[in-house]
């Protein structure tokens, strides 16, 4: 089997997998993922099946959608790709970048970052910043049954997934701190207005919040 049917058969198993997801982390997700990540490695020596595959199957069966639990999107992700013919050497380079690119492993994650991983985990957390990063934030906290905001019973903190928390704090707990997370030249470069952008929406929330526009 050539690598362009291996994407196609993991495209349309992403797709599938993918129909009743939560907005933020659908199909669309993935596509705006890949995309960013494969114009990115235009610009490197990466090799684009890795990065490609590593992207596509990212969120399949992501914890915060099961309860926490870490094991099962790694194993619905390797029971798919023994079903395809790749070597184990590539098995084992999609799997490691999908296992150790969550930014709640980043703090506990020292290992090396293959130019694959630095491509695959910067799209990701592109698409979590910007315009895009607030509508994806919103929608998720609606999923979630969050407030936008309650001045009266928190204020932002800097404690990522924290409960029932507000949809504003996660801008706090996360998305301010991706911009300087960035691996890549070419996400830093991308990161900067995105995070200039999420920097004037929380300006003028706030404003409109207290009534002063």
């Amino acid at each position: 089997m050539i690598k362009a049917e291996i994407l196609q058969q993991t495209r349309l198993f992403v797709e599938e997998s993918l129909q009743k997801a939560e907005a933020g982390h659908d199909w669309w997700h993935i596509k705006r993922v890949t995309t960013l990540a494969m114009d990115m490695a235009g610009e490197t020596a990466a090799d684009v099946f890795v990065t490609e595959m590593a992207c596509l199957l990212h969120d399949i069966g992501d914890a915060k959608f099961h309860d926490g639990n870490e094991n099962i999107g790694p194993a619905l992700i390797k029971n798919f790709l023994q079903t395809q013919a790749i070597d184990k050497e590539t098995v084992d380079k999609i799997m490691f970048i999908i296992e150790h690119m969550s930014f709640r492993k980043s703090d506990s994650f020292f290992g090396e970052k293959s130019i694959e991983f630095q491509l695959v985990q910067d799209a990701d957390r592109l698409d979590s910043i910007g315009a895009i990063g607030i509508a994806r934030a919103f929608s998720f906290g609606g999923f979630k049954g969050r407030p936008f905001y309650d001045p009266e019973k928190e204020a932002p903190t800097a404690t990522y997934q924290s409960g029932q928390s507000a949809t504003i704090n996660h801008f706090y707990e996360k998305l301010l701190k991706l911009k300087d997370l960035m691996n890549t030249e070419s996400g830093k470069k991308r990161a900067e207005a995105r995070h200039a952008f999420m920097l004037q929406f929380l300006d003028q929330f706030y404003l409109e919040w207290d009534g002063k526009v």
